[in-house]
């Protein structure tokens, strides 16, 4: 089971495509780190916001997050330098996740401030430095950016850094109700031109990755997801004032359901086998929104994986043979998904 953390709500950017900065959280409201001591074992953690960095306790959440698994990841900004390289010193095992939205003019038209791409660029090749292992950074997909993801791609295969990408979702975390992107070929056509690429690589987890952005086409186009949406069993999320919650996909519109709080219990199993938490997993299991964010899509993918192994390999060995992936022949897998989830 994998946990998301979100630490604050509070950020230094001004995305076009997240209000999150219009909302932040009071820092007196936001969870104490001993909260985090009633989590159970969990395979890994990823620290997420608004900015964690902004969290002048982050070194004592990582503290105790490390006596519930082996890895944390924290998405960052990349705006608090220092700050960043100061905890990839104390904690040599972190993983960081810069997220880039586009080349450098792009990126700070994208994300409200001017000089983010070269302190995200600064991190990235810094951690490098220090020899942190676990980097990465990542492109969330808008109308205006889906050519450069293909440079930036190019940019972490020759940094051998990993390389995420994501299409914007609309839902409360990011109080965004509007995101939609509207050049859909052009978009897809980039996406399909990054699937074959990752397709050429030796490494299978690139093939992985293929699929996943087979799903991000799948969802652009208005599709229903490729895989069930299992949120609120193989993961969870917890907000900055201890809601335990599903995922962070939900809009008000549809539906917005809390677990428990974490405040509320002794032991986060309280919430976890609890009737009002079985009552979230059948709100999740009826869900008529069809995300597809890496939260969610890959817990499913590792616990299906027999079911989408034969696609990877198919076309893997298409691209041996030189042949592109057909990005119109979209598959579903019936590995019993409910017939009413996706579906409005």
């Amino acid at each position: 089971m994998d946990a998301s953390i979100i630490v604050t709500y509070r950020c230094p950017m001004k995305c076009q495509m997240c209000n999150i900065w219009q909302n932040p959280t009071e820092k007196s409201c936001e969870f104490k780190p001993e909260l985090l001591n009633k989590l159970p074992r969990v395979d890994g953690v990823n620290l997420t916001g608004g900015e964690p960095l902004i969290r002048e306790d982050l070194p004592e959440i990582i503290r105790i997050l490390y006596t519930k698994t082996n890895r944390v990841v924290i998405s960052t900004s990349g705006w608090f330098e220092e700050r960043i390289f100061t905890l990839a010193k104390e904690f040599p095992k972190l993983g960081f996740r810069v997220s880039i939205e586009g080349l450098s003019q792009k990126n700070d038209e994208l994300r409200g401030q001017p000089g983010g791409f070269d302190r995200g660029l600064r991190v990235l090749l810094g951690l490098k430095k220090m020899c942190v292992k676990d980097i990465g950074f990542g492109i969330t997909v808008s109308n205006h950016n889906s050519e450069d993801m293909l440079w930036l791609y190019e940019l972490g295969k020759n940094l051998n850094l990993e390389f995420a990408t994501a299409a914007f979702h609309n839902s409360f975390y990011f109080h965004k109700f509007d995101n939609r992107i509207t050049n859909i070929n052009e978009v897809c056509d980039n996406f399909e031109e990054l699937i074959n690429r990752l397709l050429k690589e030796k490494h299978p987890k690139s093939w992985f990755r293929a699929f996943f952005n087979l799903g991000l086409i799948n969802y652009i186009r208005g599709g229903r997801r490729l895989l069930p949406c299992e949120a609120g069993t193989e993961n969870f999320f917890i907000d900055p004032y201890g809601e335990v919650l599903p995922c962070n996909g939900m809009e008000e519109k549809y539906w917005f359901e809390s677990m428990g709080n974490l405040h509320d219990v002794d032991d986060f199993r309280e919430i976890w086998n609890s009737e009002k938490a079985q009552a979230v997993r059948e709100k999740v299991a009826h869900c008529p929104k069809s995300c597809w964010m890496i939260g969610t899509a890959s817990p499913v993918m590792k616990k299906y994986i027999r079911h989408i192994l034969p696609w990877v390999i198919k076309n893997k060995l298409n691209s041996v043979r030189g042949f592109g992936t057909d990005t119109q022949c979209i598959p579903f897998f019936h590995v019993g998904n409910n017939d009413k989830q996706g579906l409005r």
